[in-house]
């Protein structure tokens, strides 16, 4: 199937689909999912499959600040300062979600949670260390997709907001 390779490329799962089609609508052709055959749930678990630093993971993760969604994407070598980041943006306390509230916001499983695809615009916040990166690997909706990136173009794609997180 265009737009993935991999060993599932000829039947991408319909949440990759969504990435992939989200993708496209900004433009963005190019690029490549890559289903992986372990899974790659974690930042660490992404970097070891892909050959990559750990930095260069964007860790898509999701809190609730007074029950809306907020998705930050962090580089995979930080912890987010959900304190930091609630003050310096004027919000409310940043609360881990459940996996129920992640699916609801994303569409898509936690550990796998991709930065576009959504079922709606979820004000997103982009880690400005993901910068340090020529290329920046993320989540493509699946636990076992993830696409490559740039940080402008993540910033772009996402409509995020690039902060500080740690």
């Amino acid at each position: 199937m265009p737009g993935a390779d991999g060993p599932q490329a000829d039947a991408l799962h319909p949440r990759i689909q969504q990435v992939v089609d989200a993708l496209a609508a900004h433009g963005v052709v190019d690029e490549v999912v890559r289903v992986l055959p372990d899974s790659a749930r974690t930042a660490r678990e992404a970097a070891d499959a892909l050959g990559v630093g750990v930095g260069a993971i964007a860790n898509s993760l999701v809190f609730a600040s007074a029950g809306e969604p907020v998705l930050v994407l962090t580089s995979g070598s930080h912890r987010v300062d959900t304190a930091l980041v609630a003050a310096t943006h004027g919000l409310a306390p940043l609360e881990r979600a459940d996996p129920d509230f992640v699916r609801a916001a994303t569409g898509q499983v936690i550990g796998g949670v991709a930065p576009v695809g959504h079922p709606a615009p979820i004000r997103t916040f982009v880690d400005v260390a993901l910068r340090e990166h020529d290329v920046v690997w993320a989540a493509a909706g699946h636990p076992h997709a993830v696409f490559a990136t740039s940080y402008e173009q993540l910033v772009e794609i996402t409509g995020g907001t690039p902060t500080e997180v740690a």
